[in-house]
């Protein structure tokens, strides 16, 4: 049987590696890798070498992103999308796509899988995220989906509420424990050896995301955080870079700019990668 898993993020790929390695050791099972978005770009930091690094071997990149991150560059992202896993899904013909939570290239990816009649896996369906469009494009891929795996009890509801069948609805929990239960993690010294930096007394990993819902508000926001971390003392900034959302790079440009003028006291990452994170 022909498993296809799409990853497009740091994020995702870190909690689809245990699933894509019982895949990959499993003989009934051939896993196929399609790569696309954030891992194939500079920007964002060819996050692809990630995958390649843990053992599994590309089948597939599909390019999508666009160089800008407003509202039409987003729009034609899930487009580029649709266009390349069309492709691709004609070429592999997989018997199940395997499509991670609510991205907007994952929604391209749904879009070309359901018009191929491709029954796709959802994990983490059910769920909710105030303030961003993650939400309608998350329960937009569940309507698209044959086969769904929750985290608890409540998303599995919500997805029945929307119609799906009882029996196609896995509460399996949350697929980042096996993760977290399985991956060998550095310890604090390996840590400060690979960032080349020495832990203080308070040590602070941010990590922000613009609200994709609302309109030019990142800045702001993001302004008051950094405006909030300035003034503790005896406290080391860690920064690593927002995803390729709406709004994402104004957050990206001002951590750039934050850590160039307080070297003694952050650092800019622009991906941790799973272990490190």
């Amino acid at each position: 049987m022909k498993i296809a898993v799409a990853t497009g993020t740091r994020a995702d790929f870190g909690l689809l590696r245990p699933l894509m390695q019982e895949l990959k050791d499993d003989s009934f099972f051939k896993l196929s890798v399609w790569v696309t978005a954030m891992h194939l770009s500079d920007r964002f930091g060819n996050t692809i070498n990630e995958i390649t690094n843990a053992g599994f071997e590309i089948d597939h990149k599909i390019p999508c992103l666009e160089d800008d991150d407003d509202s039409v560059a987003i729009s034609k992202t899930i487009s580029n999308a649709i266009d390349g896993f069309a492709e691709v899904i004609e070429e592999e013909k997989p018997d199940y796509l395997v499509i991670l939570g609510d991205r907007t290239e994952m929604l391209g990816a749904a879009i070309a899988a359901t018009v191929a009649t491709i029954p796709i896996i959802h994990i983490h369906g059910g769920e909710t995220t105030i303030g961003a469009y993650d939400e309608s494009i998350r329960h937009s891929i569940t309507k698209m989906s044959y086969l769904h795996f929750t985290a608890a009890t409540d998303y599995s509801n919500r997805v029945i509420q929307l119609g799906e069948h009882p029996s196609r609805v896995f509460n399996v929990g949350a697929i980042g424990i096996d993760s977290i239960k399985n991956l060998p993690l550095l310890s604090k010294e390996e840590l400060e050896e690979n960032l080349k930096f020495k832990f203080r007394k308070r040590n602070i990993l941010i990590t922000f995301h613009p609200v994709t819902l609302e309109s030019s508000s990142a800045e702001e926001q993001f302004e008051t955080i950094i405006k909030a971390l300035d003034e503790l003392e005896d406290t080391y900034l860690i920064f690593t870079h927002a995803n390729s959302d709406k709004n994402g790079k104004v957050i990206n440009e001002m951590i750039e700019e934050y850590t160039a003028s307080n070297k003694d006291k952050s650092l800019s990452v622009i991906s941790l990668g799973q272990v490190r994170y």
